[in-house]
């Protein structure tokens, strides 16, 4: 992927951003507004504080502009803490969370999984942001899909523009806290200080931002990143085995009445009909499109005929009137097409915690003796203060709230309200753990 991978791109409207800023970030202090409920109001008995007292606003790092960086800044917002937001980027939502249009829908499966009971939740959690914070027809439209192949039937869901929900999150996060946008940031390496502080350097050395904990946020660039900034950073493939995946979706401008009642998915998705005022320039405000592809291993952007056929292929099973509108689009010049790159982990499930130390598990485990199988993945050690919301795949737009908040909790400290096994599910220590007690055997 074009370098630095964790870049994300595109338009930016919100008002409360402030130009790139490239000098370490003063300490924040809190407003009792920005403050969760439970925090604002708590009674004297329950705080350690004086009143002659103020307690110093914990500073945060997020790297990534995308859903999954919007996600954990709103999250964080919300317990209040201050945030910077870097980006390479001139703005959020411009890798593969500036996909004109997406689906939110479960992950239908014949017996529960991690990813079917992920999915339900967060669609119904993702459901609820859009319509506390999106106009329908500005950013999300609710409709049903029509399932064809793989657990047939018709399913609630809804067409999304995933910036209008990165927007809107980052708009409510600056009014809870501080959230400090840094664009054109160009991380490197992340460092800590001498004061434990974390360090976010570009190229030259020089410090970004800084913070009392970072969140990488950054899809498959996350991994580069990690390996750039941590000891022993050549094994972490094995340890955080992120994967590239592009996507390419094509589409046209809609003229007329949409070629089928509901949009339909098989092979990928056809969407018949999307009209959204926040789509132009960029795209037509009324458009049909078909995809995305899902090319494992290719890191490239690049819009392609190849891509084009395969999504041709795709249609053809659902729609015989979509395949004429996208041959008519072709042979017109309006055929249009979108390219990106996502992250997806080695099992296809997010990766949402604290880093793994695999330095200090190696270390652990070659001292442990025989002792060494009884560690739990709990007790794995962790580098202090770095974490993770990467590799939602193609999943985004449904787990990536839902995982922000999970984050956010484990930043917190406190015992998540997720089920336990779907947090050690997605703990990014698990494959690190499994390595460890297989050569250990």
């Amino acid at each position: 992927m074009p370098a630095p991978a964790n870049t994300l791109h595109a338009r930016w409207k919100s008002t409360f951003l402030v130009k790139a800023q490239t000098r370490p970030l003063a300490t924040y202090r809190p407003r009792p507004e920005a403050l969760p409920h439970s925090r604002a109001h708590a009674s004297d008995s329950h705080s350690s504080l004086t009143k002659n007292t103020v307690q110093p606003m914990r500073q945060a790092m997020v790297i990534g502009a995308g859903l999954a960086g919007a996600a954990a800044c709103i999250a964080l917002a919300r317990r209040g803490w201050a945030i910077s937001l870097l980006d390479a980027a001139q703005g959020p939502a411009q890798a593969a969370s500036a996909l004109p249009v997406g689906m939110l829908s479960p992950h239908v499966t014949r017996a529960p999984t991690p990813l079917s009971r992920l999915s339900a939740a967060g669609v119904a959690d993702t459901q609820a942001e859009l319509k506390r914070l999106v106009p329908p027809g500005q950013g999300w439209q609710a409709c049903e899909i029509d399932n064809l192949g793989h657990d047939p039937g018709r399913w609630p869901a809804a067409l999304v523009r995933p910036a209008a929900l990165v927007q809107a999150w980052l708009a409510e996060a600056g009014r809870l806290t501080t959230v400090q946008p840094i664009w054109g940031a160009n991380v490197q390496r992340l460092e800590r200080s001498e004061t434990g502080q974390w360090l976010a350097l570009d190229d030259e050395g020089q410090s970004i931002a800084q913070g009392d904990a970072v969140v990488v946020a950054g899809a498959w660039g996350s991994l580069g990143l990690l390996s750039a900034s941590l000891a022993g950073g050549a094994s972490l493939a094995d340890a955080l085995p992120l994967r590239p995946v592009k996507g390419q979706m094509s589409l046209g401008p809609l003229v007329g009445q949409p070629k089928e009642a509901r949009p339909r998915r098989d092979n990928g998705v056809f969407v018949p009909c999307y009209e959204d005022s926040g789509l132009p320039p960029q795209w037509p405000a009324r458009v049909w499109s078909m995809g995305s592809t899902y090319e494992r291993g290719e890191y490239t952007t690049h819009v392609t005929e190849e891509g084009h056929t395969r999504n041709a292929e795709s249609l053809s099973k659902l729609s015989a009137a979509g395949t004429d509108s996208m041959r008519l689009a072709a042979q017109a010049g309006e055929l249009r097409g979108w390219a990106q790159v996502r992250c997806a982990s080695l099992d296809r499930l997010p990766l949402v915690g604290a880093i793994p130390d695999v330095a200090a598990l190696h270390h652990h485990m070659t001292q442990a003796g025989p002792r060494r199988n009884r560690l739990a993945l709990v007790q794995v050690p962790r580098v202090s203060g770095l974490y993770t919301l990467s590799a939602l795949g193609s999943r985004g737009i449904t787990l990536a709230h839902s995982m922000g908040t999970l984050l956010a909790s484990l930043m917190d400290g406190e015992t998540p309200s997720l089920e336990s096994d779907l947090v050690q599910a997605l703990d990014p220590a698990r494959f690190a753990w499994r390595q460890a007690r297989r050569q250990s055997t």
